[in-house]
């Protein structure tokens, strides 16, 4: 058969019974006739615990020493899930990021992979070996050790799957499936059988928390087919696939929401071409990574723009910000941390209209106040006060009857 990438995250290895339980999952598909190249994330929650620790020895860790300390993480991980495999009568061997060929940008913290030479990665199959590769690293143009940012072990699995022209990219995490929502906030949520890589670029950017963005652009732009299972249950999973695989769209597939982000509003900004390439650009140099942007119509020569980023992005945008208001000669700038993101995604938003005002009138209906609104082909993104998030989720979940989105299924899991 073909190759199977299959990436497990930090809870699937939280423990030594979890990598022995993982470790049985790759015998067995290796059995099957498959070859296995497993991606594998730091155990539990070994990042954090590090991430902590940088903290409390200083108050803004060097990145690249933090980049080399949270590599730490997926070495343990890889090796005792070797013995384990090794112990089941498979050879196998680890890999860090560097070893597995994953060449990244100098962009400590957050570095994208600029190509993978996965040749010793190959002569580990031809070998008839599992390599068992670190997630979330690689190595720098420069030679210095990087990490890829949150759910970048999602990135390393996809984009070695594509290096290495595997038939599929299986996802196993604590969740069985991608949902129409998050089943923790909206009880009727139910589980999708598949989605369009473009759909699940939306979700993801979107907030909806089972894939990192970049695997899924990397997913897309290679035709990686992507799985998403249980670590934990052995049902079927929800599959991303090209949009033509799917034989129907649905107007909605899901509603997606994101608390991690925060909202800028740079005040009695001077209405005068190039200033909002000036704020922007200077963010942009600073490597934050601004979503949404709105700007007040003009008003006495002057206007309020207002963005969201990241929340670990904050420190280094006030920085920015207090040097930027001076040089254009803004007011000043507020910040507000409690909002969220809610948003609408499905192919079928395409070809039907009404959809942004039938949301709308959703929001109004159960009293949320929208502040700012974004939209895409296939997405329509509110920003709404964050203690106002649950009755959104549950009154555009129910307007638009997820729940009962059709099964269809084109293809069966691996």
């Amino acid at each position: 058969m073909g190759i199977v990438v299959q990436k497990f995250g930090g809870t699937s290895v939280a423990d030594s019974e979890r990598i022995r339980v993982v470790a049985d999952r790759v015998v067995e598909t290796k059995k099957r006739g498959n070859d296995v190249v497993v991606v594998v994330s730091a155990m539990g929650k070994s990042t954090d615990n590090l991430v902590d620790l940088a903290f409390q020895v200083c108050d803004q860790p060097a990145p690249r020493e933090l980049d080399m300390l949270l590599t730490a993480g997926e070495r343990v991980s890889i090796a005792l899930l070797c013995m384990a495999v090794i112990d089941r009568g498979v050879n196998a061997t680890s890999f860090t990021g560097s070893q597995a060929g994953i060449l990244t940008d100098a962009i400590h913290g957050k570095a994208k992979i600029l190509e993978i030479n996965a040749y010793r990665v190959r002569e580990a199959l031809e070998e008839g070996k599992v390599p068992v590769i670190a997630g979330f690293q690689g190595v720098s143009t420069t030679k210095d050790v990087t990490t890829l940012g949150r759910g970048g072990s999602d990135t390393s699995a996809v984009a070695m799957a594509a290096a290495l022209g595997a038939s599929v990219c299986e996802i196993y995490t604590d969740v069985d499936g991608v949902y129409t929502a998050d089943p923790r906030r909206v009880p009727s949520a139910r589980k999708l059988s598949q989605v369009s890589h473009e759909e699940m670029l939306e979700m993801a950017a979107a907030g909806a928390g089972v894939l990192q963005v970049r695997s899924v652009e990397v997913a897309r732009n290679y035709g990686v087919p992507v799985s998403v299972r249980s670590s934990f249950v052995d049902v079927p999973g929800t599959w991303i696939v090209k949009e033509e695989e799917i034989m129907e769209r649905a107007i909605v597939s899901g509603v997606a929401h994101d608390v991690s982000e925060a909202k800028m509003t740079v005040r009695r900004v001077p209405d005068r071409p190039g200033v909002a390439a000036i704020i922007f650009r200077s963010l942009a140099d600073a490597a934050v990574n601004v979503d949404m942007i709105v700007q007040n119509v003009s008003l006495d020569g002057y206007t309020d723009v207002s963005f969201t980023l990241p929340k670990t992005d904050l420190p280094v945008a006030h920085a920015v910000l207090n040097k930027i208001c001076k040089r254009i000669d803004a007011a000043g700038y507020d910040t507000n941390e409690n909002i969220a993101k809610i948003s609408i995604v499905g192919a079928g938003m395409k070809t039907h209209p009404g959809v942004a005002a039938d949301m709308f009138t959703q929001l109004a209906e159960v009293g949320v106040n929208i502040d700012m609104i974004s939209t895409s082909t296939i997405r329509l993104s509110c920003v709404i006060a964050v203690d106002q998030l649950d009755t959104a989720l549950q009154a555009i979940h129910d307007h638009f009857e997820l729940e009962k989105l059709p099964k269809i299924s084109a293809r069966a899991d691996t």
